[in-house]
């Protein structure tokens, strides 16, 4: 198909559940490799897998990704930003439920959302957008504050969750520098691979500057978790998620993401028997309705 349809057809649809679902449940793959390897390890490993398999792929695509445009300095801070961002996902994971980061990660778009004006004057907040922010930021601070007054994964979960917000943070600036550096006219499959191969070298060192050991053995309960993130995820469903933005209305497209925190607060409950709290689902809403919002304005103005 090489076509661009102006609405979703029942393929997008199916293909877009199906990356959100994937999307959600990684937090839980994630959480179950922690059992068998070091958190900076496992994002390394993911990391350069990931790398490989989309240089191959664009090789045998003929993709001119290699060819010099202008976009490494971009590339390299964009690899370090999601470098940054999925080293606190994985050792926040360490200290708080899969449930409650894909929750806490998911207030990236607003990071994106505040910091948009600043790159482009068209990208001005409105009314709805602003109530938007506000609900999700406050759904989120009362589930952080429920981390301290009754700490449901352990002592430290506060820790575990101030990381998701800081990994939030992080990947919405990673998103600001490929908006506003020459990335945003670059093939996104380029784009990728600068983040995946920059991120899996200074999560390499990262782990080695950390001390930390290598996995004393390596079982299917480690090994299934680390390929489905790096074959089905990292490079799979990425690939599904640009073939879908190229050829239908990315607006409607977005929309779709605020499935994501609800598939992984129901696959950390339900795979991992993490606890379910009212804080939680309320912050669950509470981003989800934001994130509606959003989008909702978006369709608008297209």
């Amino acid at each position: 198909m090489t076509d661009r349809k102006t609405r979703l057809d029942t393929t997008a649809v199916l293909l877009l559940l199906t990356c959100t679902a994937l999307w959600g449940v990684n937090q839980v793959a994630m959480k179950w490799a922690l059992l068998e390897m070091p958190p900076l390890w496992q994002a390394a490993a993911r990391s350069l897998g990931a790398a490989l398999l989309l240089a191959l792929w664009a090789r045998a695509r003929g993709l001119a990704i290699w060819t010099r445009d202008g976009t490494g300095g971009a590339g390299a801070l964009a690899g370090l930003l999601f470098a940054a961002e999925f080293g606190c996902i994985f050792v926040g994971l360490q200290y708080t439920g899969a449930s409650r980061m894909v929750v806490f990660i998911y207030l990236a778009p607003f990071v994106v959302a505040l910091g948009m004006p600043l790159i482009s004057a068209a990208e001005r907040l409105d009314r709805w957008q602003t109530v938007g922010l506000v609900a999700a930021f406050g759904g989120v601070v009362w589930a952080f504050v429920g981390g301290f007054i009754e700490p449901a994964i352990g002592p430290r979960q506060w820790l575990g969750d101030a990381l998701g917000i800081a990994a939030a943070v992080l990947w919405g600036l990673t998103t600001l520098v490929i908006r506003a550096s020459r990335l945003a006219t670059a093939l996104p499959e380029k784009a990728l691979l600068y983040q995946l191969v920059v991120s899996g070298a200074a999560l390499a060192a990262g782990s080695w500057a950390a001390g930390e050991a290598w996995p004393a053995q390596l079982t299917g309960a480690s090994l299934w978790p680390l390929a489905f993130q790096t074959v089905i995820v990292t490079f799979a469903s990425y690939l599904v998620w640009f073939w879908l933005i190229r050829h239908y209305p990315a607006t409607r497209i977005s929309a779709f993401t605020l499935l994501t925190p609800v598939f992984g607060l129901l696959a950390g409950v339900l795979v991992l028997g993490e606890p379910l709290t009212m804080r939680l689902v309320a912050a669950l809403l509470a981003v989800s309705l934001g994130i509606a919002l959003v989008n909702r304005v978006g369709r608008h103005r297209a």
